[in-house]
C-alpha cells in the first residue's frame, strides 16, 4: 500500500513514519511538512492512502481534502490531529478514519485493518458490477436488484442514516442545502450539535454505500450535497419519464400502456412514514390516476367494455374516494341492465365519503342515480 504523510509538525510527522515503517505492508513513497508540495505530490503520484493533518499553516486540511477527493474520489484518507473536536468534521468527507497524536500502534493497526476490510466488503463479484445497471424498486418496498437477483437490504447504521439516503435520492442529481437536511432531521438541535450529527451521519451513509460505489456517488460542497448515480435504472423513474411522455393511446401503444403501469405496484416507498415522501407519494398517486382514467376511456371508445370495468374496478379499489371511477361503472351497469350492481356501486361510493369525509356524493351523482332508479322502478 503506497503512502503519503502530510504534517507540519516534524515531530509528529516522524513519529507516524517510524510507526508505519514497522508495518511491512506499507510503502511511504512521500513525507511532507509543506502543504502545497504535500497536496501536488498527493495529486500527482500513484498512492492508495494518505495521512493528512487537519491544521495545517495557511490551509484548512479539510478542505484539502475536499478539493483532492473531486480529483481522486477513490483515495483513502485518514485525518490526523491533536483535538479530537476535529474530528467530527472529518467524517462528513470521505475519510476512512482519524487518529489521535500521538498515533499510537494498536489504533494505527485498527485503521489499516480497516482499510483492509473495507477492500473485502463486496457481496458480490466486483466484474459483474462493471457491465451491470443497478435496478432500485421505489414503487411498493425499497429493493435493489442486481442481475435479476434481489440484493441483501442495505444494513445502516442509523435510522437517520436511512433517511439521510432516501431523501437525497428521491432529490438525485440535485444540489441538496446542508441546512435543508438539518430543518428536515434534527430541526429541535442547536446548530453546532446538528452540523455535528449531520457530519457524522453522512459518513455512515458514505461507508454504507461503498460497497456500491461505482453506483452512487456521493459529493459535497460548503454548502450541501448530491448524490449522483451511475448506470442505475429506478423504476419510479422510468415509469414517470414513460407517463409524462404524453404518448397517444392507440391500438399499438395500449399493451405498452398496460406494461408500464405493471411497475406501479403500490405506494411510492410504501413502508416509510416519512413527511417528505408523502407529497411525492401523492403526487405520483394523481399521475397514477390521470392515465388509469385515460386508458379506462380509451377501453370504452373502442369497444372494450370488459376491460374498461377492469380498469375502473382497479381505480375504486386503488383510489376509493374516486367518484367519477364509481360513477363510470354506475353507467356501465345501468346500460347492461345490471340493477343489482348500479345499486352496490352507489351504495358502497356513499359509504365510502361517509368514512373518509363524511359527506354524500356530488349532487350530480346523486341525481343521475335518483333519475335512473325513478326510471328502473316504473319499469
Amino acid at each position: 500500500m503506497k503512502v503519503i504523510l502530510l504534517d507540519d509538525e516534524i515531530i509528529a510527522l516522524d513519529y507516524l513514519e517510524h510507526q508505519l515503517l514497522q508495518i511491512p505492508e506499507i510503502e511511504i513513497v512521500g513525507k511532507f511538512s509543506d502543504p502545497v508540495l504535500g497536496k501536488q505530490e498527493i495529486l500527482s503520484q500513484s498512492v492508495d492512502l494518505v495521512f493528512l493533518d487537519i491544521q495545517l499553516p495557511d490551509e484548512d486540511g479539510i478542505q484539502m481534502a475536499e478539493e483532492i477527493l473531486k480529483i481522486k474520489p477513490h483515495l483513502k484518507i485518514v485525518f490526523v490531529t491533536g483535538y479530537e473536536a476535529y474530528a467530527v468534521k472529518a467524517f462528513e468527507l470521505n475519510a476512512l478514519d482519524y487518529l489521535l497524536k500521538p498515533v499510537k500502534m494498536e489504533r494505527l493497526k485498527n485503521t489499516l485493518q480497516r482499510i483492509d476490510r473495507s477492500k473485502m466488503m463486496f457481496d458480490f463479484d466486483q466484474l459483474a458490477l462493471q457491465n451491470q445497471s443497478l435496478q432500485i424498486k421505489m414503487l411498493g418496498n425499497f429493493q435493489m436488484i442486481l442481475e435479476e437477483k434481489p440484493l441483501a437490504p442495505l444494513r445502516w447504521r442509523t435510522t437517520r442514516a436511512q433517511e439521510l439516503f432516501l431523501y437525497l435520492l428521491q432529490c438525485r442529481e440535485q444540489f441538496v442545502r446542508k441546512s435543508t437536511l438539518i430543518e428536515l432531521l434534527w430541526p429541535e438541535y442547536e446548530p453546532n450539535r446538528a452540523f455535528s450529527l449531520l457530519y457524522t451521519v453522512i459518513y455512515h451513509v458514505r461507508k454504507t454505500l461503498e460497497q456500491y460505489e461505482d453506483y452512487f456517488s456521493l459529493t459535497n460542497s460548503v454548502d450541501g450535497y448530491i448524490l449522483n448515480l451511475n448506470n442505475v435504472l429506478l423504476d419510479v423513474e422510468e415509469w414517470e419519464n414513460f407517463i409524462l411522455s404524453s404518448l397517444p393511446l392507440t391500438s399499438r401503444t395500449i399493451n405498452d400502456y398496460v406494461e408500464m403501469m405493471k411497475l406501479f405496484k403500490d405506494d411510492y416507498l410504501k413502508e416509510y412514514d416519512y413527511w417528505w415522501a408523502e407529497s411525492e407519494r401523492q403526487r405520483l398517486k394523481m399521475l397514477w390516476l390521470r392515465t388509469s382514467f385515460r386508458m379506462a376511456e380509451w377501453y370504452m371508445s373502442n369497444h372494450q367494455q370488459s376491460k374498461a370495468v377492469e380498469k375502473y374496478l382497479e381505480i375504486c379499489h386503488q383510489h376509493p374516494i374516486a367518484e367519477e371511477a364509481h360513477f363510470a361503472l354506475m353507467k356501465i351497469f345501468a346500460s347492461n341492465k345490471n340493477s343489482l350492481a348500479v345499486h352496490r356501486q352507489y351504495r358502497l361510493l356513499v359509504a365510502v365519503l361517509l368514512e373518509e369525509f363524511n359527506e354524500q356524493p356530488s349532487t350530480y351523482i346523486t341525481d343521475w342515480y335518483d333519475a335512473w332508479k325513478l326510471k328502473y322502478d316504473q319499469s
